[in-house]
């Protein structure tokens, strides 16, 4: 069977199931069954999508003629069970209980006969049924159409999101509880809702309706027995272990019917209905039970995570099936040949059923389908009443248009509809924002608080405050009960540490290492533990510090490419995770975060090269000001820049008067012109014994150094002159002269006195002698005295020379006398 309406074949719809494979033996090895495992489901996935690829087209290229007329067989003849309204065989006359003999002059004993003369005859031909009603015969000729097969796109597009979710959550999550399961549920599930077989019934035909029925009545036994099991195993499945083959049970059965009705049987359209109200039954029997034992679990459920769970798993599976069930099973049970809106969209609500139950494999978390289905009903209603007003507010501007200038024709409406939309788009923002505030309600507020909290974040430039302010925003908005920043402290390769944290109380090192760790969950923004005390991916220590801390969500703040700290967020007050919306949005505060982060960094590190900078400017400043030579300093203008305090104390002039001024105002002319004169040329320039005038009348002896002042570039920005005030040393040496000489003179005189010394002895002792011989003549012996005395007194002449050139000194000090005598 077939969601599709073909011409005289019920609507309905049959899956297939694509089963586990059979368990391998015990001696396969775990590679060779996941190697197994992976070919079957690649196989059996390309096979499926090749055979939907096919049938897609082969029904594009096929139109199946249609009458409008349901005619099934009694007492060996045609007969107009039901007359679609409008159809062709009603525009054509035919009545419920008129008996078709002939089509085209050509009898029909049954629907196969009638059908293959259909398809001879094709859509849009006009074909002449021959009658009986009431006994008079009567001819009504019917023109075909092609069967309405507008909902089989609709269908397939829900068996494209049932494969592609599947293979999503496969592919991200393979290791996640029940991924497998959920994978086959979802690709027999595309295989129901993409097979439909067109009436040909080749042998491709025939392999697609065989595909078809197996899926139908797989499918709602995959579903019972998922939600059976997941996220745990309910009681009853643990108490009974035949629960879980029982539930395939009817499936089976009912496939053994399908089979022996159609080859043991007379395959009429009769059969082929009641077979197709019977699966109907099973499916919506299955479906309903399914939604039951989620109610049941959801009420029953303990544990706060595992009701929150089950809370929207429930809801969305009651949202998909209700109108499923109301608005297409019920009425084709019920026998209506039509296919309305009402029915193609019941069928849109199914895609709600994999995206539930997907995103909690994926995720192992439900909060997300919570906004999901928010979304879909406020948006829905908001739509629809945007849609009503906008195509309203057209009518009334048209109408006036109309009304005021006739002539305007078609320009006119084209002018309605463009000034309507210009109108109304400030409408469907206020409904749209109106909507958010009251189904979100603070919510929406503290979004918004938060976007504008992360903007403002870079205006804070203390680090630690900076973060005490995100974790203080975030713990009070969010409710999370622990909450934790780590910051990077080096770049290659990144090293992280505890920085800030809130309900926790934390001792001993922490092996962050995993933070750092190339992981594939890092290009979705972030990376989860649905628990943190189960984590075997992670290295031993990793598995410690991850079940230390508690934290759920890691979100990366990212600032020029690098990861420069980490947000870790456990789960709310009442034990629930976080939902998407509240992680995209920890996200995109992430990035705030680390500019905020930076910008406090780079701003610390400014502090401190200018602290650097003050300190080695004080430094220097200090050893220009403890040398004690003048140093000053001029700009390429001449104008002093610079002044030490040894210049304000040799130069007698305070820093202050000295500042900014031109240097020709400050030194006297004679310096100048010495200064004008070298400064010409490169290099250093020296000025020894060079006499400045001070403005205190003083005359200064000076040795000046010249230089020019250059960068590290080597470029000139000024000069540097260097003044070594010489003229105390001056006078020192003019001292030092004057004693050179007296020295001189010393010792000349002691060497005249040496040598003074020896004749005078000669004479004196010679005198002697002739004095004491000529003692009988007075006269001479007074000639000698005197020669005596003048020998004496030229000899202590000598002495006091002898005396002057003498350098050593007197020293006292204590003599023992008793030795000395």
């Amino acid at each position: 069977m077939s969601f599709a309406v073909a011409p005289n074949v019920q609507n309905s719809g049959w899956t297939g199931l694509l089963t586990r494979s059979s368990e391998p033996s015990s001696s396969m090895n775990r590679e060779f069954q996941t190697r197994f495992t992976v070919g079957l489901l690649v196989i059996l996935t390309l096979g499926s999508v090749w055979l939907g690829i096919v049938n897609f087209k082969v029904e594009r290229q096929f139109p199946v003629p249609y009458d409008g007329v349901w005619w099934v067989e009694h007492n060996g003849s045609l007969v107009a069970d039901k007359v679609e309204a409008n159809g062709p065989g009603d525009k054509a006359g035919i009545k419920p209980g008129d008996r078709l003999v002939k089509v085209n002059q050509r009898e029909l004993k049954d629907s196969a006969g009638l059908q293959r003369q259909l398809y001879r005859a094709g859509p849009w031909s006009k074909n002449t049924y021959s009658l009986w009603r009431q006994s008079v015969p009567l001819d009504s000729t019917v023109i075909l159409i092609p069967a309405e097969r507008s909902l089989n796109d609709w269908l397939r597009m829900i068996g494209v999101v049932y494969l592609a979710i599947g293979l999503y959550v496969l592919l991200r999550r393979w290791t996640a509880p029940s991924s497998l399961h959920f994978y086959i549920f979802c690709l027999v599930s595309f295989a129901l809702y993409s097979f439909h077989y067109t009436g040909k019934l080749n042998q491709f035909d025939w392999t697609i309706y065989w595909g078809n029925v197996v899926a139908w009545l797989l499918q709602p036994a995959l579903f019972l027995h998922f939600v059976s099991t997941f996220p745990e195993k309910r009681n009853f499945v643990r108490r009974h272990r035949f629960a879980i083959p029982a539930f395939y049970l009817p499936g089976l059965l009912l496939f053994a019917i399908h089979v022996s009705a159609l080859t043991l049987l007379r395959a009429t359209e009769r059969l082929r209905w009641n077979l197709d109200r019977l699966e109907m039954a099973y499916l919506a029997a299955f479906y309903i039970t399914a939604a039951g034992v989620l109610l049941y679990s959801y009420r029953r459920a303990g544990k706060p995570i595992l009701r929150q769970q089950l809370k929207w798993v429930t809801r969305g599976t009651i949202l998909a099936i209700t109108p499923f069930i109301f608005f297409y099973l019920i009425p084709n049970l019920a026998g209506a040949l039509s296919t309305n809106p009402v029915k193609q969209l019941s069928v849109i609500f199914l895609g709600l059923l994999p995206l539930t139950l997907g995103y909690a494999i994926f995720r192992y978390r439900l909060m997300d389908v919570d906004l999901i289905f928010k979304r879909g009903m406020v948006y829905t209603l908001a739509a629809a009443a945007i849609a009503g007003g906008y195509f309203a507010m057209i009518a009334i501007i048209a109408e006036l248009v109309h009304t005021r200038v006739p002539s305007s024709g078609p320009v006119g409406m084209v002018l309605a509809i463009v000034v309507t939309a210009l109108l109304f788009d400030p409408v469907r923002k206020w409904i749209q924002e109106r909507a958010d505030q009251f189904f979100y309600r603070t919510r929406y507020d503290y979004r918004k608080t938060l976007v504008e909290f992360g903007r403002e974040l870079s205006s804070e430039t203390d680090l630690d405050k900076m973060l005490g302010s995100v974790v203080d925003r975030l713990s009070r908005t969010l409710l999370v009960d622990r909450m934790a920043i780590f910051l990077s402290d080096s770049e290659a390769p990144p090293r992280f540490r505890l920085a800030k944290s809130y309900g926790m109380s934390l001792e001993g090192d922490l092996d962050l290492s995993f933070l750092s760790a190339s992981r594939p969950e890092a290009s979705a923004g972030h990376f989860f533990f649905d628990n943190t005390h189960l984590v075997p991916r992670e290295a031993p220590a990793a598995q410690a510090t991850i079940a230390k801390l508690e934290l759920n969500y890691y979100i990366p703040c990212r600032a020029q490419q690098r990861t420069i700290a980490f947000l870790g967020l456990g789960k709310t007050v009442e034990g629930d995770f976080l939902s998407s919306e509240d992680v995209e949005l920890l996200e995109t505060l992430s990035g705030y975060i680390g500019i905020a982060i930076q910008n406090a960094r780079l701003y610390s590190s400014l502090e401190q090269k200018v602290a650097q900078y003050e300190r080695l400017k004080d430094f220097n400043e200090n050893i220009v000001e403890s040398i004690n030579v003048g140093v000053l300093a001029v700009d390429l203008a001449d104008r002093i820049e610079s002044w030490n305090s040894q210049m304000e104390v040799m130069y007698a002039l305070p820093r202050w008067q000295a500042l900014t001024r031109p240097l020709s105002e400050v030194f006297p002319a004679e310096f100048v012109e010495e200064f004008y004169r070298v400064r010409q040329n490169s290099g250093i320039h020296n000025l020894y014994k060079f006499r400045l005038a001070t403005p205190a009348g003083e005359t200064r002896i000076i040795n000046a150094a010249i230089a020019p002042l250059v960068t590290r570039k080597f470029n000139v920005i000024g000069r540097l002159i260097i003044m070594d005030d010489i003229t105390e040393r001056v006078e020192l040496e003019s001292q030092l002269s004057q004693a050179d000489k007296l020295s001189s003179i010393g010792l000349l005189a002691a060497g005249v006195a040496h040598e003074v010394n020896t004749p005078l002895a000669v004479i004196s002792s010679y005198a002697q002698m002739l004095s004491k011989q000529l003692q009988g003549d007075p006269q001479r012996s007074s000639l000698m005295e005197k020669i005596t005395r003048q020998t004496f007194r030229a000899s202590e002449i000598v002495n006091n020379l002898l005396n002057f050139s003498r350098t050593g000194g007197t020293e006292f000090t204590d003599v023992n006398v008793n030795k000395i005598i």
